[in-house]
């Protein structure tokens, strides 16, 4: 793969097809993935180097084709103007993730009581909203681990 610049050599899509030509040889040149894909090969090169964003469909084929189900998370959280308060998933290990899995449930422990403390009366009080802020950064922290081990279960073990 020559003649490939810095930018394009750090962009994720690239990436993730370098990566993918270590089990797919027609995954070694852009004329043989965009083949698959059934884009344009200049297209692919555009959407390499960052000059123009994939379309959704384009995201789904390549993140099928690499083996990858990080380029949708990528493409939602980084590119997709609806998607930018979604959960950015970062690839790490299953051990790590298992520990921030457990660690998201302990911090949970309590949350529905808490949660229907605050319900009870119908109304989210003043006092109770400093609670009610602490209950959302609990769920948001198991949602992001959830999509974590979810990206690692697809990418990981289907093949």
């Amino acid at each position: 793969m020559a003649n490939i610049t810095a930018k394009t050599s750090s962009n994720t899509f690239y990436k993730a097809r370098c990566e993918a030509a270590a089990h797919n040889e027609q995954l070694c040149s852009r004329e043989g993935a965009a083949d698959i894909i059934s884009v344009e090969r200049g297209r692919l090169y555009r959407i390499e180097s960052g000059i123009a964003n994939p379309y959704p469909e384009e995201v789904h084929m390549m993140a099928d084709l690499y083996h990858a189900p990080e380029l949708r998370n990528y493409y939602c959280t980084e590119m997709c103007p609806l998607g930018c308060e979604m959960q950015k998933v970062s690839l790490e290990g299953f051990d790590r993730i298992s520990i921030r899995v457990f660690s998201a449930l302990k911090k949970l422990k309590g949350t529905g009581e808490l949660l229907l403390e605050i319900a009870e009366d119908g109304i989210v009080s003043e006092d109770e909203k400093p609670d009610m802020y602490k209950i959302l950064k609990n769920l948001e922290e198991l949602q992001a681990v959830t999509q974590n081990m979810k990206v690692w279960v697809k990418k990981n073990l289907t093949r």
